[in-house]
């Protein structure tokens, strides 16, 4: 598999990129809050990576470490369109949330649409929780 950073001028240029926006031409917002104890304490300095595979290429849209209230706010992340009719289910798209914390991965799936501002929130298990 290979792996592109979506920041990469090589790759902004490239057919798969540029296929890719075609079919995703608008925008979403991202918004992680990472939290352990109910939502009492804030998790920082969560590495965060957001990608997507398309075909054999995984293609890294953020990379970045929460903040000390726990957050990452607002990714912009490429969109499909959205429908007008309220008969059909609105175009979506499915981006993976990879998290480390204290040396544990977990992988998240987050669906995205035109316009909307998705929170994605983390609940971080401490030693003894359930």
């Amino acid at each position: 598999m290979n792996i592109y950073n979506v920041f990469d001028s090589e790759f902004k240029n490239s057919s798969i990129y540029q296929d890719f926006l075609k079919d995703n031409p608008t925008v979403g917002y991202l918004k992680i809050r990472a939290y352990a104890a109910s939502e009492a304490i804030p998790i920082s300095n969560m590495q965060v990576e957001i990608s997507k595979t398309i075909g054999d290429n995984k293609i890294i849209f953020f990379s970045g470490v929460t903040d000390n209230s726990g957050m990452i706010e607002r990714v912009t992340l490429p969109t499909p369109r959205l429908e007008v009719s309220d008969l059909n289910v609105p175009n979506n798209i499915e981006y993976d949330i990879k998290t480390t914390y204290n040396g544990v991965d977990t992988i998240y799936k987050v669906i995205m649409f035109e316009g909307v501002c998705v929170v994605q929130t983390i609940n971080v298990k401490q030693k003894g929780e359930l």
